[in-house]
């Protein structure tokens, strides 16, 4: 009966040597409180009542979300949402000492880590105002892992990655923001209103003045042709009078005919040609008579002309 017990207890106490440590994980082995060794993953063996198991530590990755708030330089509140990943440093004995004995408990590790992490985003937001923070993204993690490596790295641990899912003001700030940017654009659409109004009225200002130019010229011309053609008319009457004098002297007639002959192609080509214009003149003989008189008194003064010449 002893035999057996004394097997029992010797069962117990090899049982009790041999500790499994699981992967992705180590253990702290300490004597009497004070860190003797680690255990790797495996079965590992210990001296029981002598060496205790302090803490098992993964190395493995992990994660925690974070929500909370900042205030920008001009006072407005912006709500953070974040992802923090982390793990410890490496599996040297030192390192783990450091993961193992820095902090009481991992509650206290982890208050310290989020408290570090928010800390370190409101120092950084406290120097932005509120329509930079949105395009700010990239740098606020950055500045977040450049404060962070240092200090995480005397703890045991490093950075793997912090993502800032959302970043969003409050509801208030949202509005006027929107604001902000209707009002911007009704501005933009009201300044390239007037530029399209500006270049549609120069345009047509040009078009009106080429217009006018046009017209002008072609009048210039115009006016300029009727010159000539009146001018090439009287000289072609005049030439036509006074060849027609001189014949009508050389057969010793009257000049009055010819006279009355222009007079009377004269009233055919009002007939002709008048359009419906109303024209009087004195038929009777008397203003015939006074017609001829007055194209005679004419002709002569232009002989009289042609001789002072």
């Amino acid at each position: 009966m002893v035999v057996y017990i004394v097997l029992g207890v010797v069962v117990l106490v090899l049982l009790m040597c041999l500790v499994t440590v699981q992967q992705g994980t180590v253990a702290i082995i300490t004597v009497f409180g004070k860190f003797q060794r680690i255990l790797r993953p495996g079965l590992n063996f210990r001296i029981p009542f002598v060496e205790s198991i302090y803490r098992r530590i993964s190395y493995q990755n992990r994660s925690i979300e974070l929500k909370f708030q900042a205030i920008t330089q001009d006072q407005a509140n912006v709500n953070f949402s974040a992802m923090l990943l982390y793990a410890v440093l490496n599996q040297e004995s030192e390192t783990l000492q450091n993961v193992a004995f820095k902090f009481m408990d991992e509650r206290n590790f982890m208050q310290a880590l989020i408290r570090s992490v928010e800390g370190a985003v409101r120092a950084f937001v406290a120097t932005k105002k509120q329509s930079e923070i949105l395009q700010l993204r990239t740098e606020i993690i950055l500045h977040v892992k450049e404060q962070l490596d240092k200090q995480l790295e005397d703890w045991g641990y490093h950075l793997l990655d912090l993502q800032m899912n959302d970043i969003a003001f409050d509801d208030i700030i949202v509005r006027s923001m929107a604001q902000v940017v209707a009002s911007n654009n009704l501005k933009a659409a009201a300044e390239n209103e007037g530029q399209a109004l500006l270049i549609t009225k120069t345009k047509a200002a040009e078009a009106e003045g080429n217009a006018i130019k046009i017209s002008a010229e072609a009048e210039r011309q115009a006016a300029q042709l009727r010159g000539q053609g009146v001018a090439l008319f009287r000289e072609e009457v005049a030439r036509g009078m006074a060849l027609a004098a001189k014949e009508m002297q050389t057969a010793n007639l009257d000049a009055s005919f010819i006279l009355f002959s222009m007079w009377t192609d004269a009233i055919k080509h009002f007939a002709e040609n008048g359009k419906g214009n109303t024209i009087f003149l004195d038929g009777s003989n008397n203003g015939m008579q006074n017609t001829l008189h007055q194209l005679m008194s004419i002709v002569q003064n232009s002989h009289i002309v042609k001789e002072d010449k």
